[in-house]
């Protein structure tokens, strides 16, 4: 059974979640769960998964409800534009991705330098886009490059 401080319950302020719209539960319960090491509080309805210090929670998708009303929830598809990601931060990013392609986590790079930080970005089994990145210039207060959104005057 897990102790109250497993589940997403502050006793005074908030608790950050992210919630997934998922195809399989069990399938995406286990990439949570063994790539990022996370806890499993919550097996499903929904799905409550502890990674360090917050928690992604999934369930099938599914119509309006009364509290969501004219909200459909479905997973992402193949090609479909990204409008928000997952961003994980780690201490170590070369033995994150070693770990993490060795559960077999598949990596659209390898970690890049960008000059504030390493970077790489992997897709969860439902297409779900996750950055994880690591500190370093930043700590030095060196920043990447800017990038001008198209059609801006640089």
């Amino acid at each position: 059974m897990a102790s109250r401080d497993d589940w997403p319950t502050p006793v005074q302020g908030l608790a950050l979640t992210h919630f997934l719209t998922v195809r399989d539960v069990a399938v995406s319960r286990r990439f949570y769960a063994d790539v990022f090491g996370g806890q499993v509080v919550l097996e499903e309805n929904p799905c409550i998964v502890k990674i360090a210090n917050g928690w992604i929670i999934m369930n099938p998708g599914g119509g309006p409800t009364p509290d969501k009303p004219d909200v459909v929830l479905t997973a992402p598809e193949p090609g479909d534009p990204v409008s928000s990601f997952l961003n994980v931060r780690v201490s170590d990013i070369a033995a994150f991705y070693k770990q993490a392609v060795a559960m077999g986590a598949r990596f659209l790079t390898e970690p890049l330098d960008r000059k504030a930080e390493l970077r790489c970005y992997l897709r969860d089994p439902d297409g779900y886009l996750i950055e994880v990145g690591q500190a370093t210039g930043m700590l030095e207060g060196i920043f990447a490059d800017r990038v001008n959104p198209p059609g801006s005057r640089a």
